[in-house]
């Protein structure tokens, strides 16, 4: 792998890890564009749905949504690779469902599902994300 190869996949790991997994906001403004593009997944936030959402700030939105429902979620790297420009992440998420989510009221169930992350680096920081999470266990485990 490349100098450059390695430094976006260590970013990706760094932004999921500890952005979306530890909940550090203030990491958006720091490894995301301005106008990052979030494809989002196949269940995304409520307001997010299936259009993109961009920037730091909606990322933050995302961030807070799930760990408003997911307080505790944390994420295991499982594999993350990249070629150039792009990064893949799998990893293993693990939270307890303490707030609403998707229409489920607090169910205190601790759940677990797997995520794999497509993102695309431009100057060093995060331009566009593709979020590809197993909802259907998820919200199988959720009843």
């Amino acid at each position: 792998m490349s100098t450059t190869t390695t430094a976006n996949v260590d970013l990706c790991v760094r932004a999921h890890i500890e952005l979306f997994g530890a909940g550090r906001l203030e990491l958006a403004d720091e490894l995301i564009t301005p106008d990052c593009v979030d494809h989002g997944g196949d269940a995304g936030p409520p307001v997010h749905g299936r259009d993109p959402i961009t920037g730091p700030e909606a990322i933050k939105w995302v961030v807070r949504w799930l760990r408003g429902a997911f307080p505790d979620l944390a994420y295991d790297l499982d594999d993350a690779f990249g070629d150039g420009d792009r990064v893949a992440v799998r990893c293993t998420a693990r939270g307890t469902h303490t707030g609403e989510f998707l229409g489920f009221a607090p169910t205190g169930r601790t759940v677990e599902y797997v995520s794999h992350e497509f993102y695309r680096v431009a100057d060093g920081l995060i331009a566009e994300e593709w979020i590809c999470s197993d909802t259907a266990t998820l919200l199988s485990q959720l009843g």
